[in-house]
């Protein structure tokens, strides 16, 4: 696997962290340990599981973060609905972050079928 800066998921999922700790920076300072500290971690871990993923020699193993990785953006899609619904989110943030959340879990799915199915060279992922 190449170069994880070069994938284009992980720098989505990148822009997503980013994007998350933006809007989490107005959430009320009783969530920094909870909503605002869950919602930034399971953001953060997509990106480091890609990276970490695209440091191992053999199939599996990078499957294994690569999926660890979709678990983390299926746990932030939650945590973004959550905060929607405890109207900590405004509803633009909370659209735009789904939106990204789901594109970056549909890009990892497809990485991951690329494996199984011996088409490790996805560019467009």
């Amino acid at each position: 696997m190449r170069n994880y800066k070069e994938l284009v998921v992980w720098k989505k999922a990148h822009v997503m962290t980013l994007d998350v700790y933006s809007a989490t920076r107005q959430f009320p300072r009783e969530e920094l340990y909870g909503l605002t500290s869950q919602l930034r971690r399971s953001a953060a871990s997509i990106g480091a599981n890609i990276a970490e993923g695209s440091g191992r020699r053999s199939n599996n193993e990078i499957c294994r973060f690569l999926q660890i990785a979709r678990g983390s953006a299926s746990e932030a899609e939650y945590h973004i609905l959550l905060a929607r619904d405890l109207k900590l989110l405004q509803e633009e943030d909370f659209h735009s972050l789904s939106r990204q959340a789901d594109e970056v879990q549909r890009m990892l799915t497809a990485l991951i079928q690329s494996f199984h199915t011996g088409k490790t060279d996805a560019p467009k992922l």
